[in-house]
This record gives structure tokens, sequence and C-alpha cells, in this order.
């Protein structure tokens, strides 16, 4: 049975041509192809343009059309030898993207495309496809090219965590990484006040103790089967986006469970073209769907 690709979406901006070198070498890393897709942007329903709405619709499927070309050039830069397709998508891009998930292994986007705000984390079509697509999402982001061989996974409940779990450690046995699994716990400031004793923090001691020997007991078995990976867990109180964010700083990939919110109709493509590529990583938020992400 062939290997399921990994999906990366472009749009011509830097931050997906760095989308495209991580996936890239991810798809090195698991002997997997490579393919990659552009979604034309939606023509404006009000314009002031001098040119009729098909002209406009033709011109934005030429920039999707040369964002895969440079996507093409950008991987082989990174990983000669890997076999490439490429779709030109229709439809509206969050939603066609997200539904190349279907046949993917997993699917690669930039933090923020063309059209992004340097204030925001994320992009409006990298924040529906962490959501939407049925597959592990990775989500590149652009502060740092630097390798530091330590992958992070968050983990909210230690007895729901099996498909999060197998996509962190995986991830870190093919990368020669340590692995540290994150538990955060955190009292929202509105619950201290509502009267209930059973709201009110127990002691921070206990709780971690508590905490540690649930998570030592969960991954005891993930050791056994991945011996080469070395583990630890961290307990920290504080606000999990916070704490999480923090791990991106520092580790190459960040993983996060998640629940996936499908899309709404079947995907659109036009006719793929193939090409043997002649093709390190910018911290990415992985979200396998199976989980989610930061990471390298």
């Amino acid at each position: 049975m062939a290997a399921k690709p990994v999906v990366v979406g472009v749009d011509g901006s830097e931050g997906s041509l760095r989308a495209v070198e991580w996936a890239a070498l991810e798809a090195k890393r698991h002997s997997s192809p490579l393919r990659i897709v552009s979604a034309p942007a939606l023509v404006p329903r009000i314009h002031a343009y001098n040119a009729s709405p098909q002209a406009i619709a033709s011109g934005l499927r030429g920039v999707a059309a040369r964002a895969l070309d440079a996507a093409i050039t950008r991987s082989e830069e990174v990983a000669q030898g890997l076999p490439v397709t490429t779709g030109l998508l229709s439809g509206p891009p969050a939603l066609a993207v997200a539904e190349c998930g279907a046949e993917a292994s997993m699917l690669v986007v930039g933090a923020r495309g063309a059209g992004g705000f340097a204030a925001m984390l994320l992009g409006s079509v990298s924040r529906y496809v962490a959501t939407r697509a049925p597959c592990p999402v990775v989500v590149v982001r652009e502060e740092s090219m630097a390798v530091h061989r330590e992958i992070a996974v968050g983990i909210r409940d230690p007895h729901d965590i099996n498909h999060t779990l197998a996509f962190a450690f995986e991830e870190a046995a093919l990368r020669g990484a340590d692995l540290v699994a994150v538990h955060t716990w955190f009292w929202f400031p509105s619950a201290l006040h509502l009267g209930a004793a059973e709201l009110r923090p127990t002691d921070p001691d206990r709780v971690a103790a508590e905490a540690a020997s649930s998570l030592a007991a969960t991954l005891g078995g993930w050791r056994d089967k991945y011996p080469g990976v070395q583990v630890r867990h961290d307990i920290i109180h504080g606000h999990p986006a916070r704490v999480l964010a923090s791990y991106s700083a520092r580790a190459d990939l960040v993983v996060l469970g998640g629940t996936v919110i499908p899309p709404t109709r079947a995907p659109a493509s036009a006719p793929s073209s193939t090409r043997s590529s002649t093709t390190p990583m910018a911290p990415s938020l992985s979200s396998p769907q199976a989980t989610r992400r930061k990471s390298s």
C-alpha cells in the first residue's frame, strides 16, 4: 500500500515556503511523498478593478500556480530526490486545504499567509485547518530554524491521549529527540470567588504529586515501546496556552491533542502534476487529530 503523502498548503508567502521546507524534510524523514497544494483567493464581491470578475479570477489562479512553482523549487533545495506532486484547488481556500487532509498522513501550513498580520498567532486558513482537517496538522511558525532535539507534548487527561502520544513518540524517535510530557493546572480567578468549597484550589504539592504519578503510569508503556526516546514530564502551575507557547521557543515540535470538526463538502481540485524533486525547520505547532502543535 502506497504511503500517504505529507500535504502542505502554500500561497506564495515566505511563511508558506518555510512550511514547504518543514514538510519536505518531514516527508523525507517518513519516506513519504510530498504533495503541495494551493487554493486561489476568492474574487472580492465588491471591487473597483478595471477588469471583469472572470479576468480577476484568472489572475488569482495565476498567482496560486506561481506559488506552486516557487514551492517546488523550495522543496528541491532542502530534500533532493523527494517525489512531489502539486494540486491547484478550487473553492474557499481554508475549506479546500482542510479537505486535503482526508488523503494525507499529515497536513502542514504556515502560521500566517500572504494576508497575515504580525500580531496574529494564526492566520484564518491555518486556524481553520487546525480545527477541521481529519489528520494531524502542523502549523509552522517563523521564529527560528534551529533544531533543539526536543519535542513537547501537552497532556490534559492522561487516560485519553493515545493518539497524541503515538504521534509525539514517533516524531521523537524519527528525529532522535527527547520528549517532555507537559501537564499544567490552573485556576481561573473567577472560580476563586464563587464561594463553593469544592471549587477552591487544593494543596499545590498534592496536585503536582498526583499528576506526576498519573503521568508516570501513562508514559511507562510508551517508554517500553520506544526505548531509544528519553522521556521526562513537567508539571506546571500556569495557564495551559501560555505554558505550552513557552515551550515553542525551545522545542522542535509542540504536540497538542485536538477534536476535529469535519469540513462540509467533498474536495475539488484541478488535475495535479507530478515530478520527481531533487528536493531547519521552523518552530511549529502540531495537532494530531490524532493530535495538534508547534514545531521546528
